[in-house]
């Protein structure tokens, strides 16, 4: 478990690793993207550009090494319609929450015979890796899920189907792809 959570963090474009003893839990703090972790991002996400990626956060120590991290993302996006091929500019504005889990804690919810959906957990914990957190893979995710999986220009439509151009061609009917078969 612990292997694979080190490679999908090492795989995130963004990181953002925070010793838990160097939460400043008094105020806001803010995450901004360079240059070139936009560019790989975009790159990842297949995207036309991506703007502005901002996230706000506050970091609060819970009960048993725990820390609650409460956030909003927010990106200026521009995607390939999937009609057209014309690029759609969105505005990503979520809030994000998210808990980080020792990584004992995180093994012993794993080991529980317990399905996952039945323990009222909605999301899995991220995980505590040698006192540090990494708010990176966190946002990328985000950014990742918040996109519309199928970008579609409000005006595009797609006018053709096949069903249209056999009805042309042959008679319809339950037997008539039989009766094609059927001649020479």
């Amino acid at each position: 478990m612990r292997d694979q959570m080190d490679e999908e963090t090492e795989s995130s474009p963004l990181l953002r690793p925070l010793r838990i003893v160097d939460i400043d839990e008094a105020g806001e703090h803010k995450i901004e993207a360079t240059s070139e972790e936009i560019s790989q991002m975009v790159a990842l996400l297949g995207l036309v550009a991506l703007d502005g990626l901002k996230f706000e956060y506050r970091l609060r120590r819970g009960v048993d090494g725990r820390v609650d991290l409460l956030g909003r993302l927010k990106a200026h996006v521009a995607q390939t319609c999937v009609v057209t091929l014309e690029p759609i500019e969105t505005d990503i504005d979520i809030p994000v929450e998210v808990e980080f889990w020792p990584q004992l804690m995180l093994e012993e919810l794993e080991n529980d015979p317990e399905e996952p959906g039945e323990s009222g957990r909605l999301d899995w914990p991220e995980g505590i890796t040698d006192g540090t957190i990494d708010i990176g893979p966190v946002i990328y995710e985000t950014l990742g899920t918040a996109l519309d999986l199928y970008p579609k220009r409000g005006d595009a439509k797609l006018e053709w189907s096949q069903a249209a151009e056999d009805a042309k061609t042959i008679k319809a009917g339950p037997f008539a792809a039989l009766k094609r078969l059927k001649k020479p």
